[in-house]
């Protein structure tokens, strides 16, 4: 979060109860039973405590504002950004989220999101809520001036909660605010944010990757020694360190975790691709490389061969090369690093509408901006 936006609430702890009175008790309380039993949930952004007693025993209330925190005096009180959780993996039961990433920006959403999937054990319900609209930045006429504000139209908001490993996805519409309901899948999220140099699509998470909570995680796969090999990464199965100092998000077609991909369906590859298609048009990459054929062949071009392609795919430059599955003994190793060397040239070919270089590109993601990592 901006911490602009976070001064905000430190200085208007005292009031805030006040002016924002828990409209939604009836919603928190009807979360708490959802909760996965035996893991404490989570208050994200509790602000001045006004939900903790409805979400049931054993609730964390993280919030930015050490003020807040103070003021709620919860009995689990964590200080923590919702762009930087601090929860282990598979921590939580449960998550509620009123009004909160709201405050996070529309690119970053995604891998916020990532962190809270990674936190999460599988099956734990998530509730949030934002406001309705398009725009981005100070909210006209804010009794609490200078926070930044995110506002979502539903099917945005669905494509990146989705996109984010959550199953089940549905919204409701009550006000002007939109409501998201979903559970922690067994899955990868999508690793992704501005700035990307090379989107990474494979098929689909392996259920060893969904459980390690990395992308290509089986022993045999060779994605990582081959993307080393590259120069794309510099540290392997680390695909935060891979978006963060590289510029490489990773993503899938489809979501559904299987032991192999064998046993997926056409009709999933086409809808996979749609939504891979509009987070490529939203975010951008430089190039996106698909990782397997049989994908791209079943989604987009049944006749299609290894490497560049030759229309772009979400106004992006395609690549498209062989699987780097174990199972794959037609390609070796070389040829693998070949084809992510290509992928990557294709990514850093300059275009024409771009900035001479020594101007600054007004999309080039800060220093310590977030990156992403995904895939299976």
């Amino acid at each position: 979060m901006e911490r602009a936006t976070i001064d905000v609430y430190e200085r208007a702890a005292a009031a805030y109860p006040e002016r924002r009175p828990p409209k939604s008790i009836d919603r928190a309380t009807a979360f708490a039973p959802r909760r996965l039993p035996g893991l404490p949930a989570v208050d994200l952004g509790c602000g001045p405590g006004g939900y903790l007693s409805a979400l049931g025993p054993d609730v964390v209330a993280l919030d930015a504002a050490l003020a807040m925190l103070a003021y709620a005096n919860p009995a689990l009180p964590v200080a923590g950004d919702l762009e930087a959780l601090p929860f282990r993996a598979g921590s939580l039961g449960g998550a509620w989220a009123r009004n909160t990433y709201l405050h996070v920006a529309k690119k970053h959403l995604p891998l916020a999101l990532a962190q809270l999937h990674r936190a999460m054990a599988v099956g734990a319900p998530l509730e949030l809520s934002v406001v309705t609209g398009d725009d981005e930045g100070p909210w006209p006429g804010d009794d609490f001036p200078g926070r930044f504000f995110a506002r979502w139209q539903p099917h945005h908001l669905a494509d990146v909660i989705g996109g984010a490993g959550f199953d089940d996805v549905g919204i409701d519409q009550p006000t002007d605010d939109t409501w998201v309901r979903a559970h922690r899948g067994r899955t990868l999220p999508d690793f992704v944010g501005p700035g990307l140099r090379l989107l990474v699509c494979g098929l689909n998470p392996s259920v060893i990757a969904a459980d390690a909570g990395i992308g290509y995680a089986t022993p045999t796969n060779r994605f990582w020694p081959a993307a080393l090999e590259a120069g794309l990464v510099t540290k392997p199965r680390d695909g935060f360190h891979a978006l963060r100092h590289h510029g490489i998000g990773m993503t899938d077609l489809v979501k559904r975790a299987t032991a192999n991909a064998s046993g997926l369906r056409a009709a999933e590859y086409r809808a996979g691709a749609a939504r891979v298609g509009r987070l490529v048009e939203w975010l951008e990459p430089r190039a996106v490389v698909f990782v397997g054929l049989t994908g791209w062949r079943a989604a987009v071009d049944a006749t299609a061969v290894p490497g560049l392609q030759p229309q772009p795919f979400g106004g992006a430059p395609a690549y498209v090369m062989p699987s780097t599955s174990g199972a794959n003994a037609h390609t070796n190793r070389a040829e693998l690093v070949d084809h992510l060397r290509r992928a990557a040239a294709v990514a850093d070919e300059p275009r024409s509408d771009e900035p001479r270089s020594d101007e600054p590109r007004s999309d080039e993601p800060r220093s310590d901006e977030p990156r992403s990592d995904k895939q299976g």
